[in-house]
């Protein structure tokens, strides 16, 4: 037991900085004020070794403490490659966090993959440790999804947190029950990661500190599938509506690349508004048709990982499964490139090096770095324009928001290249990506808006069927979904997985596959599902952090804001870092406009603004602690009053609500008075007007 504690105290001594790597901690603490006190969707890992103490006895302190070391590595490589940020060391453990400090989308998908990487590089440790010392060296690791309020955050990157309900003791009980070499996990994160990997139900097991049996499930590995489009047509996807003039769009800039002149289409719109459905339906047409597609797709842990999405592209190039042999992948390169040009058979060896497929029987590739970046750019474009002489080809880049540094650089002379051949080079991404070669004249963005009243109807229509009794709750859907048709989808889901909405049996026909629903509980509000909730917060956290400032302060207002209150609100608010970002607040909100998150509205008077989609506001507002909101709304009402102290009457009943969510109950009770004189003022008023005529 010393030896353990002993270890324990030279791991907490050391500061999170000096493991953390720089790009990581940089990140932290230029959003640190931003995040600080916030709510934040996270997974939990735990990892730990198994019969650690008996171990220890039998190699010695020393001897352990360096094994130890060489774990604690190996634990810190796989974790920060995901992004994720080790929040202590337990002895001979981690807990680990992801989606805090830096919130992410795919906080659970990230620790699984990391969970999986960490597993498969202990075993071959393990191994090493078997064969030197005679050691059975075996973890175990625990996971589970929820809701932590990250505190404050040091300048050494030590976090201060507080976690929800079970959110981390369900994490560290799930890898105390586990076998050696094995992962469990909850139900929390199993429904979030279920369409990406093989899961085995362990079954409802009883952990001490909680109530009711735990559903139980073992991770086992990743699915092929990768993407959230792909565990969509893996469930079924729904039908494609509302659609007909981007497609006509795309349509054209196609004719026009097979007619020889290449081009470059942007398809950009906020996160789930269905940008990657659009390409993967017109390219599965495209396939269908004869056209040679290439795709690759940007993870969103892709960013640590240099040429991944260059990598995957090439990878789709050659069409290399992603089980095969590599002998086998060697050889279809070959044939591939002698079948293009008996010239390019010269770039063999940078290629397969490239792609992990070095040829045993040829000597390893030696080439400085700069000059393989330089070569490798080179040998991509020669392969687009030469198949493209061949035949019209497209090439698809998803998610291109989460392209690597190093990949971006070789698609701009990709963009280029494709200029003057047989090519559609076809891109989406969300708005808040820029890039130079957007300027080239050939490139064509495409705005892609959320789905209109009749599209949104459509899609309800498919999921929930036309019962008179669900019409009340699709109108609710609705319009919290604004059009969005992932966020559609996944309050439906949200719903069911809740009990809200059951089936009465069977769905009738495939035409009419959503049929047999109802409403078995009565419903007056949605709760965000946490998939989106995750989705727009770590759009949120993307921001700068003055952006992210003004965005919050905003949210605390309500749905609309007119500039002069948020100004005041936040001059009040602001601390001395903040001011900056008040001073420049056209601008701030001009680039907040620009990445889709508001827009400006109509108006005779001051400048006024709205969320542009209600669950950005609603996630901006509920992420703020209670007393951070309170005080937000302590400014607002007081900015309010100034800005309309000709007009209060008209905002009484709104500064009721300001005043009494900032917990003022005298002032919300004296407004609450004048409002209840004005609305009974304009009764009068009214029945006046009535018996007049």
């Amino acid at each position: 037991m010393q030896i353990r504690n002993s270890k324990s105290e030279i791991r907490n001594r050391e500061a999170p900085r000096s493991y953390t790597p720089n790009h990581l901690a940089e990140r932290i603490l230029n959003l640190r004020s931003a995040v600080e006190g916030e709510r934040k969707q996270v997974t939990v890992c735990f990892v730990d070794v198994k019969e650690s103490l008996h171990l220890a006895g039998r190699v010695g302190p020393e001897d352990w403490h360096r094994i130890l070391d060489r774990f604690f590595a190996i634990l810190a490589d796989g974790i920060h490659r995901f992004e994720g940020t080790i929040n202590q060391f337990t002895g001979d453990g981690v807990m680990a966090l992801f989606g805090a400090p830096l919130a992410h989308e795919d906080h659970a998908q990230r620790a699984c993959h990391a969970a999986l990487q960490l597993r498969e590089q202990v075993r071959l440790y393990a191994h090493e440790l078997k064969r030197t010392r005679g050691l059975t060296f075996a973890v175990r690791m625990g996971l589970n999804s929820g809701e932590v309020i990250v505190g404050t955050i040091g300048d050494d990157l030590r976090m201060d947190y507080t976690a929800q309900g079970h959110t981390v003791g369900l994490a560290a009980r799930m890898q105390q029950i586990a076998a050696a070499g094995a992962i469990y996990l909850t139900a929390h994160t199993a429904a979030l990661v279920s369409s990406f990997f093989t899961l085995e139900p362990v079954g409802r097991v009883r952990l001490k500190g909680v109530r009711a049996p735990v559903r139980t499930f073992a991770l086992v590995e990743a699915k092929p599938i990768r993407t959230r489009l792909q565990a969509a047509r893996a469930r079924g996807f729904s039908s494609f509506v509302g659609r007909a003039d981007e497609v006509a769009t795309l349509e054209a800039a196609l004719s026009r690349a097979v007619a020889g002149h290449g081009r470059v289409v942007g398809v950009v719109g906020a996160p789930g508004v269905g940008k990657s459905r659009l390409c993967q339906e017109v390219v599965d047409r495209w396939r269908a048709e004869g056209m040679t597609v290439v795709e690759a797709h940007c993870a969103a842990h892709g960013k640590a990982m240099p040429h991944a999405t260059l990598l995957d592209l090439v990878r789709g190039f050659f069409a290399i499964p992603a089980d095969e042999r590599p002998a086998a992948s060697r050889r279809r390169v070959r044939l591939r490139l002698r079948g293009l040009h008996r010239g390019l058979e010269g770039e063999l060896p940078l290629l397969l090096d490239f792609l992990g497929l070095p040829d045993p029987q040829r000597r390893p590739l030696v080439v400085d770095a700069d000059e393989r970046r330089r070569r490798l750019a080179a040998c991509i474009c020669r392969l687009v324009q030469t198949q493209s002489a061949s035949s019209p080809t497209v090439l698809l880049i998803d998610d291109a928001h989460w392209i690597d540094d190093e990949s971006n650089a070789v698609l701009a002379q990709l963009v280029e290249a494709v200029g003057w051949t047989r090519t559609l080079l076809l891109l989406n991404f969300r708005p808040e990506y820029r890039a130079d070669w957007m300027r080239v004249s050939y490139c064509q963005p495409l705005a892609l808006a959320p789905l209109a009243s009749d599209g949104a109807d459509a899609l309800l229509h498919e999921l929930l069927g036309d019962e008179p009794a669900l019409a009340a709750v699709c109108a609710l859907i609705k319009e919290r979904a604004a059009g969005n048709p992932f966020f559609i989808e996944e309050i439906v889901q949200a719903l069911v997985d809740q009990g809200v909405l059951v089936r009465d049996g069977p769905a009738r026909a495939t035409a009419d596959r959503a049929a047999g629903w109802r409403l078995a509980q009565p419903i007056s509000e949605l709760r965000i599902p946490a998939t989106v909730q995750s989705l727009v917060a770590a759009r949120i956290d993307s921001l700068p952090e003055a952006l992210k400032y003004v965005l919050q302060g905003a949210a605390v207002i309500g749905r609309r804001f007119a500039e002069p209150v948020l100004r005041l609100a936040l001059e009040t608010d602001a601390t001395a870092s903040e001011l900056a970002a008040v001073a420049d607040l056209g601008t701030a909100l001009r680039t907040l406009e620009h990445t889709d998150l508001i827009r400006r509205e109509p108006s005779e008077g001051p400048v006024e603004y709205s969320f542009k989609h209600p669950l950005t506001q609603e996630v901006a507002y509920s992420s703020q602690l209670q007393e951070a909101r309170a005080r937000k709304h302590e400014a607002v009402a007081r900015a309010l009053e100034v800005v309309h102290a000709d007009r209060l009457g008209e905002y009484a009943a709104l500064l009721v609500h300001h005043w009494a969510s900032a917990n003022k109950r005298y002032e919300a009770q004296l407004w609450r008075g004048r409002a209840a004189l004005r609305v009974t003022s304009i009764q009068v008023r009214r029945e006046r007007v009535r018996r007049s005529t």
